[in-house]
């Protein structure tokens, strides 16, 4: 099945794509910069407002609230490659049909938006690099 509309990219990203497809054996080694404010509040709003809190027992709404109190710290310490992510919360939930539970790891919802941000980009990068999309 054909996409009926290419996928939008920054023009940082492009030029980067651009290199990529011209430059194979070129290796990447980082996308920190590419993470913005904007790219991370994006895929916060994308959490559904259900979502589970991590270990700091933020909700999504809270962490929506709290944005401009988190991102900076967040980002920078991303952007100098000194980034640890929180701790995860560790559940159990029932294995289906069975009396058994298998273990869940439940991050933090500003950790899950940094994530998402993240890897929507190298999947971005990586269709539109290599030649697909």
């Amino acid at each position: 099945m054909q996409r009926e509309e290419k996928p939008v990219m920054a023009t940082g990203l492009e030029r980067i794509a651009a290199k990529a497809r011209c430059e194979r054996k070129l290796r990447f080694t980082s996308l920190a910069h590419h993470m913005t404010r904007e790219r991370v509040w994006k895929n916060l709003c994308r959490i559904p407002h259900c979502s589970a809190p991590g270990v700091d027992d933020q909700t999504v709404s809270q962490a929506k609230e709290n944005f401009k109190a988190w991102i900076e710290p967040m980002l920078n310490s991303m952007h100098r490659e000194g980034y640890q992510a929180p701790a995860i919360r560790r559940v159990y939930i029932p294995k289906p049909g069975k009396q058994e539970k298998r273990p869940l790891g439940v991050p933090c919802v500003a950790d899950r938006a940094l994530l998402t941000s993240v890897v929507r980009e190298i999947c971005s990068l990586r269709s539109v690099g290599a030649g697909g999309g």
